[in-house]
């Protein structure tokens, strides 16, 4: 009897560091996978981020460029009912959660935080790892976490960006994509047409501004490939250099650099301009070819994209104020 005990003891004592070491792999690789999974390429980390003033949650009318809807904003610092002014000086949220705020944030790095120093001291995710005795009951713990966490995000994308807002993909365009609007390589405007959608806007928008669009495009995108954040806040509100560096900041941590290249607008066209205050706002719908490569910093080896060009469509909404240039103030995917 005295060798089943002492074989029963060895046997849990080697569970016991078994378990340990899977929750310090998870521990470490967990913000890993969460910041490598977040983050995209291109300039903006291919999400849909800032601020269109008051319209924020409001879906941009769809356009010949872009005749579907929009993704909803998973970082802006506006709230419903708020303009943009108070947006651009938020200050930025950093950290694992810090993206979703509030609710989000306490409850998933609390929960995570606690659940597995828990296990690191023998306590386990609920109370220990003693009550199950199987690693069929680590599994089930851990699977119980990621479902928690997910439904939190979740909450926190409906409680924060309402539904209804972007339900409405006819409602508020009328007939929808207007025929008359010109399409692909142009002149002086590059890619923009003037149609119905822009002759209805309520700002009337000039060759020049369009101009700027194309320009701003091309230059926010190298100076995200150089990480130049100086330029960055000469062509970009404040919120959305502050998501650039949030995504600049994880690139450095992955060791890894992404660089644009090749950037030349296709096509293009209004969907909506407007004046709040004393603020010009123009939301267009932008279809260019890119280059897009992430590298590795030291090496220089490419780590996800290709040197092979693509197309990418997306709608960007620009901002300008008395005494100042047109400057991005919003990027929102296209689904």
């Amino acid at each position: 009897m005295p060798g089943i005990w002492e074989t029963h003891m060895n046997f849990s004592l080697r569970s016991r560091s078994l378990f340990k070491t899977i929750a310090v792999v998870l521990a470490l690789a967990l913000p890993t996978a969460l910041a490598i999974s977040s983050a995209d390429a291109r300039v903006g980390g291919g999400g849909s981020s800032g601020s269109r003033g008051s319209r924020t949650y409001s879906a941009p009318p769809p356009t010949t460029t872009a005749p579907g809807s929009t993704s909803q904003f998973n970082r802006t610092y506006t709230q419903p009912g708020a303009g943009m002014n108070s947006a651009a000086s938020a200050p930025a949220r950093g950290g694992l959660f810090g993206r979703a705020g509030g609710f989000m944030g306490g409850l998933a790095a609390g929960f995570l935080g606690a659940g597995l120093l828990g296990m690191l001291f023998g306590g386990g995710l609920f109370g220990g790892l003693g009550g199950l005795s199987s690693i069929l009951g680590l599994i089930i713990q851990i699977a119980l976490v990621v479902l928690v966490v997910r439904l939190a995000m979740s909450w926190w994308q409906r409680r924060h960006t309402p539904q209804a807002a972007y339900a409405n993909a006819d409602a508020g365009a009328g007939s929808g994509p207007q025929p008359n609007q010109r399409s692909g390589l142009g002149g002086g405007l590059g890619g923009f047409g003037f149609g119905a959608n822009a002759n209805n806007a309520p700002l009337e928008i000039k060759p020049d501004d369009y101009e700027a669009f194309e320009r701003l495009l091309g230059d926010v995108q190298t100076a995200w490939s150089n990480e130049d954040v100086a330029k960055l806040h000469t062509l970009a509100t404040p919120e959305m250099v502050s998501y650039f560096e949030q995504d600049l900041a994880q690139n450095r941590a992955r060791n890894v650099v992404n660089k644009v290249t090749g950037v030349k607008l296709l096509q293009g066209d209004l969907a909506e301009a407007w004046r709040e205050g004393e603020t010009d706002y123009a939301t267009v719908a932008l279809r260019f070819a890119l280059t897009d490569k992430t590298l590795d910093r030291n090496s220089g080896t490419i780590v996800a994209g290709s040197e092979q060009p693509g197309e990418v469509t997306e709608v960007w909404t620009f901002a300008r104020r008395p005494g100042s240039g047109w400057e991005l103030s919003a990027i929102q995917q296209t689904n």
